[in-house]
């Protein structure tokens, strides 16, 4: 498992990505309604794991991860049966999974 003060590193650029797609998704009017309930329910997820990292309970962070990460594949797969999405959605979508997945990787 990463060190204390690097999971926290990761954490926090794992934030600004997921506040990014969030972003990227909510400008664009052409997201379907459960690729946006995806990354609303990930942006929630993702706030109460701050209390999760700030405890510095290993078991606790990882189970938020991995909730996360079951999202973040929720959100890519929404993504994927969406059809034409502008490219800039599933660029954030791909981006935000793929950093999930690492992380997840690495404190397990």
């Amino acid at each position: 498992m990463l060190q204390t003060n690097e999971i926290q590193k990761r954490f926090s650029h794992l934030q600004q990505t997921i506040s990014e797609a969030s972003r990227t998704l909510h400008s664009n009017q052409s997201v379907p309604q459960d690729l946006m309930d995806c990354m609303d329910e990930l942006d929630r997820e993702c706030q109460s794991a701050q209390g999760a990292m700030s405890s510095q309970d290993e078991d606790r962070i990882r189970q938020c991860v991995d909730d996360m990460e079951l999202l973040g594949d929720r959100a890519e797969q929404a993504c994927q049966q969406a059809g034409s999405l502008d490219g800039k959605v599933r660029q954030a979508v791909t981006s935000m999974h793929d950093e999930l997945s690492d992380f997840k990787r690495q404190i397990h």
